[in-house]
């Protein structure tokens, strides 16, 4: 072969190398995520969690996994429709928050595997066969808020006269949650007054109704719709003086009462770890349902002062945090 036809046949190859690199590399796996907020939610500490559970297994976002959010924006009706826009993008996996977007997703796919975070028994949700062996497509983390709903209420109770009626903030989409709530009241005897929201508009007519019913305190269940919407709730129950209580610590840090209940980042970042764990191979079926077994107890010393409210030194001992 001459010089000039061989150099003319490498450089031939040598433009065609780029392209058969770009081919022969693989496709960079996709993690949905969906979710009943909105991206403006302020919750950047809980998503920069999420990341860190997937770089400690050695995924990181934008290099070598993409993650695709899909927003509800508070209106739940729009969950099933988003739930099959993720399933197009035939993702590695979804990521669901809340028990309505869990379920939402479950019903959009019976073989993507999902990881969930999620307020209630997922056995009884029909999420899985069990706690130990899932044996579906969904694992993740179980709060179990009705057992937190107990000892939230007795918290509050702590600042209110002993006949004092408790209302309760709940998103009737959420009928689990809801049915957990009437067997709180019924195995204390206490009178609970339940109001409803289901979006956003229905706050301040729900804060009303537990105005008008006279109520000492409200707690407000979990809920993704009331996360993402904390900082109108914290201002309503200021507005109408009324002693607070809320899950995570993302309320009293925006000027909420009180909260009870596990660490929102550390659950994100389990949910991380075993979204990396799903990525790697392993099946939801073999992933046990994990529970939190550290919770923690904050108290807004700044907001009980502005409601007039005298926190018994006995909570503020008991209390993890309290913010000034």
């Amino acid at each position: 072969m001459r010089r000039r036809e061989f150099i003319t046949l490498l450089c031939g190859m040598a433009a065609t190398w780029p392209l058969a690199a770009r081919a022969q590399q693989p496709t960079m796996p996709v993690i949905g995520v969906l979710s009943a907020g909105s991206p403006d939610g302020g919750l950047s500490d809980i998503e920069a969690a999420f990341e860190r559970g997937l770089a400690e297994k050695g995924y990181v976002a934008g290099r070598n996994v993409r993650i695709e959010h899909r927003w509800a924006g508070g209106n739940y009706d729009k969950l099933p429709e988003l739930a099959h826009e993720l399933v197009r993008l035939n993702p590695a996996l979804i990521r669901a928050g809340g028990n309505v977007v869990a379920l939402a997703a479950r019903r959009a796919t019976p073989t993507i595997p999902i990881v969930f975070n999620i307020a209630s028994d997922p056995v009884k949700l029909g999420l899985a066969k069990s706690f130990a062996r899932p044996g579906g497509n969904a694992t993740g983390i179980s709060i179990l808020t009705a057992t937190l709903t107990l000892k939230r209420l007795e918290l509050i109770r702590e600042l209110l006269p002993q006949n004092a009626t408790v209302g309760f903030l709940v998103n009737p989409d959420n009928q689990d949650l809801l049915l957990e709530i009437e067997d709180v009241a019924r195995s204390t005897g206490q009178s609970l007054e339940v109001a409803k929201a289901r979006k956003p508009a229905d706050l301040e007519p729900a804060f009303a109704q537990l105005v008008r019913a006279q109520v000492g305190a409200v707690l407000i269940s979990n809920n993704a719709l009331f996360l993402s919407q904390r900082v109108q709730l914290v201002a309503l129950a200021k507005r109408h003086s009324l002693p607070a209580t809320y899950e995570f610590r993302e309320f009293p840090a925006v000027g909420g009462l009180m909260s009870y209940g596990p660490s929102l980042p550390d659950t994100f970042l389990a949910v991380g770890t075993y979204a990396a764990l799903i990525l790697k191979g392993a099946q939801p079926s073999d992933l046990p349902i994990q529970q939190p077994t550290a919770f923690e107890f904050v108290i807004n010393l700044a907001t009980a002062r502005s409601l007039g409210i005298q926190i018994p030194p006995s909570l503020l001992l008991r209390a993890d945090e309290v913010i000034e």
